[in-house]
């Protein structure tokens, strides 16, 4: 087993800092997790990530790894005692990088766009959004998982957004479980392992960060 020396500067809403927390509990690696102030970043969260200055950073015997699914794969690959998130194929590793990929390009700016919006443009996001995530729901088909029968990559790429699920919902007014059923059971499957539910934040502090947020910043 690697160095136990590992810190995660994270901030709790963050489904970025989430898939962090997910993919060190699966490895049963115990950390120290540092919340930041993004308003008012620290000196250490800047020396540690000068380029982006964002969160999540996993600080791994003083150096640092940035960027979620970067860090994933870093864990995945430096604490081998415990299977593989990643499939050992190249194909199917491959694929998974590929719809870790489009999770990244698509979901979260698709998340906070119907939350966040209103009126016209807000209904053309919701549209998007659903298109998304059937597009995501077509890939995991009958699966467990999107990797098959066990917890993986793509599972830790895109559960952390599910936590947002509730607040899109009232928000947009729309019911994603309508809309993607499979979708909704696979993130309820998802939550009963205690990897995924320990390092999720419950729904209604998510929604209560968002009306903050919203408030802060002036959106009605």
């Amino acid at each position: 087993m690697a160095d136990s020396n590992v810190v995660l500067l994270d901030f709790w809403p963050s489904s970025y800092g989430m898939r962090v927390k997910i993919a060190l509990a699966e490895k049963g690696i115990s950390y120290e997790c540092k919340q930041e102030d993004l308003e008012a970043k620290s000196s250490l969260l800047l020396e540690m990530n000068p380029v982006h200055k964002m969160i999540p950073v996993l600080i791994h015997n003083a150096k640092p790894i940035c960027e979620s699914l970067n860090i994933v794969e870093y864990i995945d690959e430096t604490w081998k005692h415990k299977s593989s998130l990643l499939p050992s194929d190249p194909y199917k590793r491959s694929q998974a990088r590929f719809w870790g990929d489009y999770i990244d390009k698509n979901v979260y700016n698709g998340v906070k766009r119907v939350w966040t919006g209103k009126g016209k443009e807000q209904e053309e996001w919701k549209k998007e959004l659903i298109e998304c995530l059937k597009r995501l729901e077509d890939e995991l088909g009958d699966k467990a998982y999107f990797g098959g029968e066990e917890f993986g990559y793509v599972d830790v790429a895109l559960v952390p957004f599910t936590s947002w699920f509730y607040t899109v919902e009232t928000f947009g007014k729309l019911s994603i479980e309508d809309e993607c059923p499979k979708l909704v059971a696979w993130a309820k499957r998802c939550m009963q392992k205690e990897t995924v539910a320990s390092s999720l934040p419950h729904h209604q502090q998510i929604y209560a960060f968002a009306l903050q947020y919203k408030h802060r910043h002036g959106i009605q």
